[in-house]
């Protein structure tokens, strides 16, 4: 069990109606993502050939930054706003199929690629499972 898990299962605030499980998979997911792509970028850094990496270290420090916002505006819920978190859920989403695509590009290379294309996949499934509970 994460702590966000724990925390959130014991908040006693109103979720908005919101599935605490699929809530609890999307925070979980957002920080796991956030670590991935952030170790991704460093590892690219890293590579012979990191001019060619220089949009996906990009792309990667972007995602990073949106599941770390991501994941905590879902950790708040006093003064819970519908609206506010289903327009970052749709940015999240949206950098998490970017940063994934870009990766998967150079995962047959890059191993560090193919495991952040991973965890930007389940964290853009998530983020979607949340977002149509929204609605």
């Amino acid at each position: 069990m994460s702590y966000a898990s724990s925390i959130l299962g014991n908040h006693p605030a109103e979720f908005g109606g919101l599935d605490r499980a699929l809530l609890n998979e999307a925070v979980d997911a957002c920080v796991a993502c956030a670590q991935a792509c952030t170790a991704c970028a460093d590892a690219c850094l890293s590579e012979e050939q990191v001019a060619a990496l220089a949009i996906c270290i990009r792309i990667n420090l972007d995602c990073a930054d949106l599941c770390e916002t991501t994941s905590r505006i879902l950790s708040r819920h006093t003064g819970y706003d519908r609206n506010v978190t289903r327009a970052v859920l749709v940015a999240c989403v949206a950098a998490c199929r970017s940063c994934a695509d870009e990766c998967e590009r150079h995962a047959a290379m890059h191993e560090h690629c193919r495991v952040c294309a991973e965890a930007c996949r389940r964290c853009e499934r998530a983020c979607q499972e949340l977002l149509a509970a929204l609605t």
